[in-house]
């Protein structure tokens, strides 16, 4: 199963210790997780400048990431109705990859809820379906 795990959720996996945390752990063993440089570059920036994590540990956690997860260029995609033109490029990584789930916690793409076959889930969501159905 494939699945996108947006900025916010990699920041909250390696920030804290919950559900964001686990569900990065299921998904390096149950799922194939895809990336673009947009979304790691997000994670870059987020976790040197707002989380405040030292250059060496944030680059380590790109390797990791980059060794785990296939890594995409994001299509291009229009959505008129979303404000935040910055999250275009994230529902791009999926349709690229073939994403079945995007994982997120932004309510302006959490209101989408699908777009074309990938759903749009929330951590606390997808992790509930995870428990319904296992992998």
């Amino acid at each position: 199963m494939k699945v996108v795990l947006d900025t916010n959720v990699i920041i909250a996996a390696f920030a804290t210790r919950g559900l964001c945390a686990e569900l990065l752990k299921v998904c390096l063993t149950k799922c194939e997780i895809i990336l673009s440089d947009y979304i790691l570059s997000e994670v870059e920036e987020k976790l040197i400048n707002k989380i405040h994590l030292p250059s060496k540990i944030v680059q380590e956690i790109l390797d990791f990431l980059r060794e785990h997860a296939q890594v995409v260029k994001p299509e291009a995609v229009s959505i008129p109705l979303l404000k935040d033109k910055e999250d275009l490029p994230v529902i791009g990584t999926a349709l690229a990859g073939n994403a079945l789930f995007l994982i997120t916690g932004d309510k302006e793409l959490l209101d989408l809820q699908k777009y074309e076959d990938i759903e749009i889930l929330s951590p606390r969501e997808f992790w509930e379906k995870l428990q319904k159905k296992p992998v």
